[in-house]
């Protein structure tokens, strides 16, 4: 086998996310750029989920393998329900006791590889989730790597109170997955076992205040990949770059203000009730700004083409000549991209905090579940923008909440200037590409060097394989 140690030789490795677009984007992002280094990739997940993703860069597509591992059936799942966007919420330990259907093909997968030393990988990276993806790899001897959540997911184990509802957007993570019998918590932590290094797509620039804790508490070593952002040209847009531009919401916009506009983007993993979306909807149009919605289906309810039925009735008239609510596929990076974009309402997931401060855009938060909340104290923190004021005993938002939030960020002078200032720091963080890319060559320099001292000392067979 060639050695993972030698600076000249190129590496292989295998990338394995979990099945939401929202890691297989940022991953295909960092399978790109290993690629584009001269190394070899193979990017695993499921047929319909491979085929939904954007072509690969020319560059890049030559060195990345993208393999299909069918995923499957499960009764009472729906047919080609492969990412979680394809869930529903009350189907989601179905869609887990699929995804743990993939452990014997990507066994096979893995066997196949290592069969032959020309294509035996140096190294496997697995996300959080994929204990049987490391048990595969200690299997055949290869090192893996766990890719990690945010360091502020990590660190507020240490944090000692919080709201009710804030503790709450974490309980998820330890509940009974009932036909998958296993919680989350337990596959992170089965993976992070098997696991001889921590990467996490995060840097200390973006995180200081927590981003030192990670290594400490997880006691393993932990490498920053850098934020993985997007090409602020638009690079991975879905429709291509006419598409994008001829796009209902764009056109909108170019007749807008510059910097008018609020762009409101929650995510579709995590719908939010149909009343909350009439306070948001009521929020929006009592604040008087103009905004661009790029509404998604309310949990529990039925949808009509035009997005009527989500919303309080006579809003849409109401509303013609202040905002654009759009209910298809939007072009994100285009919206963000646009000058009349003055800010951003987001349940602030990583990829949208990364994407709209790549543009400078003050934030007005909203988060729901999971990592939001620590992103967004996080970004609150920094001033790059301003939480929604939530019911401290069940996170719910009004109308007034929704209207001063939005207000401050867009409109009041002093307040908007402070934001606008904080969002400034970050989009130097996030679109400085010349650090950015010199963490993937630091990441590199880690696999080689972390690669090199376990085929010496044979630690990537000490865990356990059961």
């Amino acid at each position: 086998m060639d050695s993972a140690g030698s600076s000249s030789s190129p590496l292989r490795v295998v990338i394995v996310p979990w099945l939401a677009f929202g890691h297989m984007l940022p991953y295909l992002e960092l399978a790109e750029r290993l690629a584009s280094r001269g190394h070899r990739v193979s990017y695993v997940s499921t047929p319909r989920n491979l085929a939904r993703l954007p072509p690969l860069r020319p560059a890049a597509a030559p060195r990345v393998d993208l393999v299909a591992l069918p995923l499957p059936r499960v009764d009472g799942l729906p047919d080609g329900a492969e990412s979680t966007n394809d869930v529903p919420v009350d189907q989601r330990e179905l869609h887990l006791k699929a995804f743990d259907g993939l452990a014997a093909p990507f066994a096979e997968f893995m066997a196949a590889a290592c069969a032959d030393e020309g294509t035996r990988p140096h190294w496997v990276i697995a996300d959080s989730f994929h204990h049987w993806v490391a048990v595969a790899a200690v299997q055949q001897k290869v090192p893996c790597a766990m890719l990690l959540p945010t360091a502020a997911v990590i660190a507020i184990a240490r944090a000692e109170t919080r709201p009710r509802y804030k503790q709450e957007d974490m309980a998820p993570m330890y509940g009974d997955q009932g036909a998958s019998g296993m919680s989350l918590a337990q596959r992170w932590l089965l993976t992070k076992e098997r696991s001889a290094l921590g990467v996490i797509r995060s840097c200390v620039e973006w995180e200081p205040e927590s981003f030192p804790l990670v290594q400490p508490l997880l006691g393993m070593p932990v490498v920053p990949l850098g934020l993985l952002p997007p090409s602020p040209d638009g690079g991975r847009r879905a429709g291509g770059t006419n598409e994008s531009s001829e796009h209902a919401s764009v056109r909108w916009l170019d007749a807008q203000s510059p910097g008018s506009v609020v762009y409101v983007a929650l995510g579709s993993e995590v719908p939010l009730p149909l009343e909350q979306v009439h306070e948001l909807a009521l929020g929006l149009e009592l604040a008087g700004t103009r905004f661009l919605w790029a509404l998604r289906k309310p949990s529990g309810a039925a949808v009509l083409d035009d997005g009527a039925d989500m919303l309080p009735p006579g809003f849409q008239e109401r509303a013609r000549g202040q905002g654009l609510v759009t209910t298809g596929w939007v072009p994100q990076m285009s919206i963000l991209a646009h000058p009349a974009v003055g800010g951003f309402l987001t349940h602030c997931g990583q990829n949208s905090l990364i994407e709209g401060l790549l543009f400078g855009h003050p934030l007005v938060m909203l988060p729901i579940f999971g990592d939001q909340g620590p992103n967004a104290r996080q970004m609150e923190a920094k001033m790059a923008g301003l939480q929604v004021a939530r019911d401290e005993s069940n996170g719910s938002f009004d109308r007034h909440g929704i209207a001063s939030a939005v207000r401050d960020v867009m409109v009041d002078g002093e307040a908007r200037r402070r934001f606008v200032a904080g969002a400034a720091k970050m989009q130097e963080v996030v679109a400085n590409s010349e650090r950015q890319e010199r963490y993937i060559d630091e990441f590199v320099l880690h696999l080689r060097s972390h690669g090199a001292a376990i085929a010496t000392d044979g630690k990537a067979t000490t865990a356990a394989t059961s």
